[in-house]
C-alpha cells in the first residue's frame, strides 16, 4: 500500500486515466442518464444524505440500507411522503453491492465500517461517497485509496468545507501568501457533552441485526450506549471527538498550510467532569509536527468553557504577516487581519464573499456526481486521498492518546520510529466475515 502525499496526489490527479476505465471515457452513459444510488446507514446523518440527494437531479435513490429495521422503516416513510417514491429497503450492505443496477453508494454507517464499506463498493464497482472520518484505522484507510485508484472508482469523503467557496478562495489566498509563510494552525472545536451514564448488557432488540451493526468490530454484547450515536465515545466504533468533528478543522488547517502528514504527534487530554460508560476524551491537545518545525493544533473542549475570539470552532492562520480567521461553517466569511490590526481586512472580506447562499450537503454532493458523469475525478472537491491524510491525523492522535506519549512517524514508511508498540495500533483486527481483504 503507497500512501499519497498531498503534492504528489495534486500532481498526480489525471494518471488514473491510463488505467483500464470501467465506464465510458466520454462521461457517465446510465439507464436514462440517471445515476441509481443506494444510502448505507440511515441514522441522523443517513437522513441528511437522503435529503440532499432528493434534490440533485439525475440521481435516483433507489435503496435504503440499515441493520436497524425501525430505522429503515421511520426513514422510508419520511423519504415517500416527501418524494413520493418508497426505496428498496436493505438490511445487509452486501446484497446492494451484488446489486448490479446500483451505481453508487454514500456511506453513513458507524466509523468502524467506512473503510471496509467502501472497499467492497469500489471492488463491485461502485463510485463512493463515505461520511468522516473515512477510515477507523490507518491500515484500511490506505487500502480504501489503493482500492480507488485500482478499480478506476470516484471516491469522495466528507469533509464538506471544502466545496465552500469562500473557504476556497481563502485557501487559495494562504497559498499565495496573505498571511506569508504559515508557521502555525489552530484548530478549536468547542461543544459541551454530557455524561452518558451507564447501560446494562442485554439482549438486542428484535428489530436490530446486531451482528449486522457489529460487522468488522469485535464480538461483544448490546447495550443502549452504543446504538445509535455514542458509539462515537468507544474505542472498538469510533473515534471519539478528534475523529467525529475535529476532522472537519483539521482538513481545513492542513489544507491551508499544505501539508501532508506530520512527523511529530502528541496528544494528552481526558475524560473530565464526571465518570460514565464511555471511553474517548472529551477534551484534548492534539499538537502535529512537521519537519520544518511548524505546527498544527487542534484543541477539543467537551465541558463548560469560554469562546476564543468570538468563536467555538473554527481554524486560525498564523504566518509573518497577520493571521486569518475561517469561522465554524461553510457560511462563515473567512477573516484577515493584517499585522497588529484588530479590525479584519475590509477587501478581504470582498474577495471571500459568496454571492449565494451555500448548502453545505447539496453542494458537496453534486461535486461527487458531476465527477462521476465526467469520469473525472479531478472534479472531486474532496478527493479519498485528502479526506484519508485529515483522517490519519485524528487516528495518529487517538494512538498518542491511549499510549500516552509523544510519537514519531514517518509517512513514507508508514510506521513510526523504533515504536512496534505504536505500530500494532495501526491496524485492528476485523471480525469474519467482515474481513479486509488480503489485498485490493
Amino acid at each position: 500500500m503507497q500512501q499519497i502525499q498531498r503534492r504528489t496526489f495534486l500532481k498526480g490527479a489525471g494518471v488514473a486515466a491510463a488505467a483500464p476505465l470501467l465506464f465510458p471515457s466520454d462521461g457517465w452513459a446510465g439507464a436514462n442518464d440517471r445515476i441509481r444510488t443506494a444510502i448505507l446507514g440511515m441514522g441522523g446523518r443517513g437522513r441528511d444524505h437522503m435529503n440532499a440527494l432528493a434534490r440533485i437531479d439525475g440521481v435516483e435513490v433507489a435503496t435504503f440500507c440499515d441493520p436497524d429495521e425501525n430505522q429503515l422503516s421511520e426513514a422510508a416513510a419520511l423519504f415517500q411522503t416527501r418524494t413520493g417514491k418508497r426505496p428498496k429497503l436493505e438490511t445487509d450492505l452486501r446484497r446492494i453491492l451484488e446489486d448490479k443496477s446500483i451505481d453508487a453508494i454514500t456511506i453513513a454507517t458507524p466509523n468502524h465500517w467506512h473503510a471496509l464499506a467502501a472497499i467492497w463498493g469500489c471492488q463491485a464497482g461502485k463510485h463512493v461517497y463515505v461520511e468522516k472520518p473515512v477510515s477507523h484505522e490507518m491500515v484500511a484507510g490506505q487500502m480504501m485509496v489503493d482500492a480507488a485508484r485500482k478499480y478506476n472508482r470516484v471516491v469522495q469523503g466528507g469533509t464538506q468545507r471544502r466545496s465552500s467557496p469562500g473557504i476556497r478562495k481563502a485557501m487559495q489566498a494562504l497559498h499565495d501568501g496573505v498571511v506569508g509563510d504559515i508557521y502555525m494552525a489552530r484548530c478549536i472545536h468547542f461543544q459541551e457533552r454530557d455524561s452518558l451514564g451507564f447501560k446494562e448488557f442485554e439482549a438486542p432488540p428484535a428489530n436490530l441485526h446486531w451482528d449486522l451493526w457489529l460487522g468488522p468490530g469485535p464480538e461483544q454484547r448490546f447495550h443502549r450506549n452504543l446504538v445509535h450515536y455514542n458509539w462515537h465515545w468507544f474505542w472498538d466504533f469510533g473515534n471519539g471527538e478528534l475523529g467525529n468533528n475535529g476532522v472537519h478543522f483539521i482538513d481545513v488547517g492542513r489544507w491551508g498550510m499544505n501539508k501532508g502528514l506530520p512527523s511529530e504527534i502528541h496528544v494528552s487530554g481526558g475524560r473530565y467532569g464526571y465518570k460514565d460508560q464511555g471511553q474517548t476524551p472529551n477534551t484534548l491537545t492534539a499538537v502535529y509536527q512537521f519537519p520544518d518545525g511548524t505546527q498544527l493544533i487542534c484543541d477539543i473542549r467537551g465541558r463548560y468553557t469560554n469562546q476564543e475570539a468570538d468563536q467555538s470552532q473554527g481554524v486560525f492562520f498564523y504566518g509573518a504577516k497577520g493571521y486569518l480567521v475561517v469561522g465554524p461553517n461553510v457560511d462563515s466569511i473567512p477573516q484577515l487581519f493584517l499585522g497588529s490590526s484588530k479590525q479584519p481586512d475590509p477587501d478581504f472580506a470582498k474577495l471571500v464573499a459568496s454571492d449565494r447562499r451555500i448548502n453545505m450537503d447539496r453542494e458537496h454532493f453534486q461535486s461527487f456526481f458531476n465527477a462521476i458523469r465526467a469520469n473525472k475525478r479531478e472534479l472531486l472537491s474532496d478527493e479519498i486521498n485528502e479526506t484519508y491524510l485529515s483522517t490519519a491525523y485524528c487516528l495518529l492522535g487517538n494512538i498518542s492518546y491511549r499510549l500516552g506519549r509523544k510519537l514519531t512517524y514517518d509517512p513514507q514508511k508508514q510506521k513510526f520510529a523504533g515504536d512496534p508498540h505504536a505500530d500494532a495500533m495501526l491496524t485492528a483486527p476485523y471480525r469474519k466475515p467482515y474481513s479486509l481483504p488480503a489485498k485490493v
